[in-house]
């Protein structure tokens, strides 16, 4: 038997806590002691062999390093990355042999109170005036550099583009003419693009040139094969890939990427043959002093285990052999075939045989009553004997799989034994035996700039959300590439991470990962989509080992995605099993919200499919289920695109026997524009339970199913405020909402809006309250919501309502308020109310339109709650874009991360503390870090003659240190106030470097 002693005695700024000398007997049955973490140090300059903390080593050593301790793993390793900005020449790859072993996991942890980014972009300097009349700025770089983004301090930066959808332009062929010459005088016509934005696509394709017809004017000349992919011959592979062609590049909604289009500040122009970079600045950027990003690098992460991405060869392959005197071949079949196509044989004896080099092998057929028995061998031998035989056709069925060999060249034979046919649909080979990436975290950590540069070349050929098709593979799906990628792994998580200013999607588990998770991320400003789950073409698989599975995709908040490619959306998920979405805030996007599911109606029987109108039925299996959509909040979606949702659902879940029935329940979605269906379960949806949403303010009918493929739906106690709603699905048990007027929510309904979205652990402290937060109550019949209205408001979206006594209200803990909204014509008196007392009426008319107006302002409040009231009194319109707040966080607030040794908590004190109590450490170097939202944050705490110095860091960037030494104690100092941040997320941290004990007691945030 041990003794452990334990003294809980320690005093906190000079008064006993809880004192007393603790003793505890551990048995030798008892809980083992975890294991000491192997800790090692990386840093963007660091080149030590050892990978201590006074000699880090760079990346590629830690990963070297790593890579020696792993075999016989006996406790977690750790690589702690110092602050500083890692400039990647190419994407920092981990595999299986730095995967955690023996339980063991590998963590690449942020340094507390630093920031590691891990960068794709090449820092560019050197700006000298090149147009003084309009204000364009040029600096030179590598002849050849290639990239679609520039980044400001930050600041995206809009590659030079010409107006919304611009008059006079006829399609004429593959061309765009217009009588307008002065496009004629466009340099580098082969770098311009033309893009069209329509129902739920983007199209981009280049100009091959431009040219003067013979009447005058310009004509815009599409590169053909482009224009081919987007117009002539748009890839319409059908169920599962798509469920249509359409729409087609047919109109301009903006032309982009011509030095002639550089005509507003904060666009630019790359002249990549030239090396030269072309930038016009905004007000107040000086780009002597200023950050300027170029990225280049598609890729910043790559977590990939083996095998890769896996697709089926069609039975066409040259390399597959047909022997016997009965194959025949048919195309065009319409049955849900790969490639619409098969080869069939009717003669027992008659074999296909195909050589390949891998591990595995499935083989690929249609089922059907009238096929039979068929004989497997393998390198000769027989290995099984299987049938096809099934009471109705089925398409894209793995009839024979085999796993397990040893990595070589091998042949597979089948040979028909038995049934009038054997159908031959197509094979994948599995080339490495299933061996993820694992047990590897990623914590703390910053990934920001990436570039995607395919659409230079090949168009963006869209299907739908973030899903193309390959120009150069015959028409097979892809998908953007995201900055952080998985492929193949289990458990790999990724915890208070921020991916941010990518040229693509910010992060995807790709590729059959699983029991892999992203929690409390910062996501946002992607050219793609935010987060991405699973595969669009692996629908057919049987062995559980390559499903997505088991993820999850919580607490995270997911904003401004879709900033290029406007199909894109928050979440995205294909094919997955058992995955989760929960307590996610996504907003702010062009399209939907969130998608998950594909494949339309092919898990839908022929009869739903003849229902629906459809010809032949293209009808099959998919291995989709049991996937969880809940607490999510999404709103200001659905900004540029149509026919898309906050939430929606593609193709089939679950297989109907209710043991994998998917959930989509506890959301709140709002706030829709173009919006037609707020909860949207499009075709082929199928074994869902929704139940317990509340969908509010804009956008269509509340729940849409318009077709007979969506079927078996139980749809029950949700809320709304409209009564609109479309059921033309098959076996739906349809309860239709409680609808509510005025916003007077019922309580249950209060409880799913309070309780959507990230919990509290994961909401930063905020300064500015956004119209569409949750914490704002709207009362009244009048309010609606827009957003991408380009006005100027914050985050481009708004509340307004038309009826007099409309009320908005906030309730907060802080010290002050400003109401933020807007001026303009029609809009007239509104009055304020703060704790139920009128502070007076206030004008909102003006002759022309002012955004983000502050309209009334308090502060030195007592610190605690209040409660502000909007409330409309006269005019046509009053609009609500944002409320400022001082907001007081205590140091319980479950948003402050405590690092270092386990930290004090003292209640109770009497000595004035904000809230009676302070949080306490006496370990140099432990730290508090808080993430905000706001311009501005204050420290406030107490300062006594045990107490010393505090390193400070903001951003990741030292502001030096303040002192809480005093002669004597004095409560609620300020210690370290800043202001006038950019708007937006930030991070403080304080670490201890002196003194007997730092103390944190609260923080205001403004």
């Amino acid at each position: 038997m041990s003794l452990f002693r334990l003294r809980l005695g320690r005093r906190i700024g000079g008064v006993a806590t809880v004192g007393a000398l603790v003793c505890a007997a551990v048995t030798a049955a008892g809980p083992a002691a975890a294991a000491t973490p192997t800790v090692l140090y990386a840093s963007p300059s660091g080149t030590g062999s050892t990978c201590s903390l006074s000699a880090p080593c760079s990346l590629d050593g830690a990963k070297s390093k790593v890579e020696s301790l792993t075999p016989g793993m006996a406790a977690d390793i750790d690589v702690y990355l110092r602050g500083g900005t890692y400039r990647l020449s190419q994407a920092f790859t981990l595999g299986a042999a730095d995967s955690g072993q023996n339980g063991n996991k590998v963590a690449w942890i942020g340094y507390p109170g630093e920031v590691p980014v891990l960068s794709g972009a090449t820092q560019v300097t050197g700006f000298s005036v090149f147009d003084s009349s309009k204000n364009i700025y040029r600096a030179a770089v590598p002849a050849g550099t290639q990239s679609r983004q520039l980044f400001v301090n930050g600041v995206r930066a809009q590659r030079a583009r010409g107006p919304l959808n611009p008059s006079g332009f006829t399609l004429s062929g593959s061309s765009f003419t217009t009588s307008d010459p002065s496009y004629a005088s466009f340099t580098n016509a082969s770098s311009v693009e033309v893009v069209t934005n329509s129902q739920w696509k983007q199209m981009r394709c280049p100009l091959a040139s431009i040219t003067v017809p013979s009447g005058g004017g310009s004509s815009l000349n599409v590169d053909p094969t482009c224009f081919a992919n987007n117009n002539t011959a748009v890839p319409n592979r059908g169920f599962p890939f798509n469920g249509a062609g359409l729409p087609t590049l047919n109109s301009v909604s903006y032309l982009e990427n011509a030095y002639q289009l550089l005509n507003a500040p904060g666009e630019f122009y790359l002249d990549s043959a030239a090396g030269l970079l072309y930038y016009e600045p905004r007000s107040g950027e000086n780009l002597s002093a200023a950050d300027v990003e170029l990225p280049t690098q598609q890729t910043l992460l790559n977590v990939s285990g083996t095998p890769g991405h896996l697709a089926p060869v069609n039975d066409t392959d040259p390399a597959i052999s047909y022997s016997g005197s009965g194959w025949g071949y048919s195309t065009g079949r319409g049955f849900g075939d790969l490639l619409n196509d098969a080869h069939a044989t009717t003669v027992n004896g008659d074999s296909m045989s195909y050589t390949f080099t891998g591990t595995g092998i499935d083989v690929l057929s249609e089922t059907n009553s009238d096929e039979g028995g068929i004989d497997v061998y393998v390198d000769g031998a027989k290995v099984q004997s299987v049938t096809a035989a099934t009471s109705s056709r089925l398409a894209q069925q793995v009839i024979a799989s085999v796993s397990g060999l040893t990595k070589g060249q091998h042949t597979v034979k089948l040979v028909k034994t038995s049934g009038s046919y054997l159908v031959i649909d197509g094979l994948t080979v599995v080339p490495d035996a299933v061996t993820p990436a694992h047990d590897i975290a990623f914590q703390g950590l910053t990934f920001d700039y990436t570039t995607w540069t395919l659409p230079s070349t090949a168009g963006y050929i869209d299907n739908q959300a973030g899903v193309l098709w390959d120009t150069g593979s015959g028409h097979a799906p892809i998908r953007i590439p995201a900055a952080v990628q998985v492929h193949r792994g289990s458990k790999i998580a990724f915890t208070g991470d921020e991916i941010a200013h990518t040229g693509g999607t910010g992060i995807d588990l790709a590729d059959g990962t699983q029991n892999s998770t992203i929690t409390g991320s910062f996501v946002h400003d992607n050219s793609g989509g935010g987060v991405s789950v699973g595969e669009v073409d692996d629908y057919y698989l049987t062995d559980t080992s390559r499903m997505t599975t088991g993820d999850t995709v919580s607490e995270n908040w997911i904003d401004h995605v879709g900033q290029d490619y406007s199909d894109a959306v928050g979440i995205w998920a294909g094919y997955t099993r058992n995955l989760t979405i929960s307590h996610n805030d996504i907003g702010h996007t062009p399209y939907s919200g969130m998608s998950l599911g594909w494949g339309w109606g092919y898990a839908s029987p022929c009869s739903m499919q003849s229902a629906q109108g459809l010809g032949n039925c293209a009808h099959g299996t998919i291995y989709a289920g049991g996937n969880q959509i809940l607490n999510n909040h999404v709103h200001d979606v659905m900004g540029v695109l149509n026919d898309g949702g906050p939430i929606y659902t593609n193709g089939g879940q679950g297989n109907g026997d209710g043991s994998t029935t998917s959930v989509l329940a506890g959301n709140l979605v709002e706030v829709g524009n173009h919006t037609n269906n707020r909860l949207y379960q499009d075709e082929g949806s199928s074994y869902w339970n929704t139940h317990d949403n509340v969908t509010r303010t804009g956008g269509g009918d509340w729940i849409g199913m318009w077709t007979p493929t969506i079927h078996d739906i139980t749809i029950h106690d949700n809320y709304s405020d409209t009564t609109s709603e479309l059921n033309r699905g098959t076996n739906i048990t349809f309860n239709q909402a409680t609808i509510v007027s005025g916003g007077a929510w019922p309580s249950a309904a209060q409880s799913i809006i309070a309780a959507a979205g990230p919990d509290a652990a994961y909401r930063p402290m905020t300064g500015r309250v956004d119209d569409d937060d949750t914490a704002i109550s709207y009362t009244g019949s009048g309010w609606t919501a827009n957003g991408t209205r380009g006005f100027g408001d914050y985050n481009d979206n708004v509340h307004a309502t038309t009826g007099n006594g409309d009320t908005a209200a906030l309730t907060f803990t802080g010290t002050g308020v400003s109401v933020i909204g807007e001026k303009n014509s029609d809009q007239g008196q509104v009055e304020v109310f703060l704790d139920g007392t009128s502070q007076g009426l206030f004008d909102t008319g003006s002759a022309t339109r002012q955004a983000q107006v502050t309209i009334w302002s308090t502060s030195g409040l007592s610190a605690g709650s209040h409660t502000v009231q909007f409330v409309k009194r006269s005019g046509t319109w009053a609009t609500l874009d944002a409320f400022d707040v001082t907001g007081t966080y205590n140091d319980n607030a479950p948003s402050i991360a405590y690092n270092g040794s386990p930290w004090l908590d003292s209640t109770n004190r009497g000595l004035g503390d904000y809230g009676d109590d302070v949080h306490a450490t006496a370990n140099n170097g432990d730290s508090a870090t808080v993430t905000f939202t706001g311009t501005g944050i204050s420290f406030l705490t107490e300062t006594n003659s045990d107490e010393g110095t505090i390193a400070v860091s903001l951003d990741g960037a030292s502001r030096g240190s303040v002192n809480a030494f005093s002669a004597s104690r004095q409560s609620q100092q300020t210690l370290y106030s800043v202001s006038n941040l950019a708007p937006g997320r930030h991070t403080l941290s304080l670490a201890k470097a002196g003194g007997s004990w730092l103390v944190v007691d609260r923080f205001d945030v403004h």
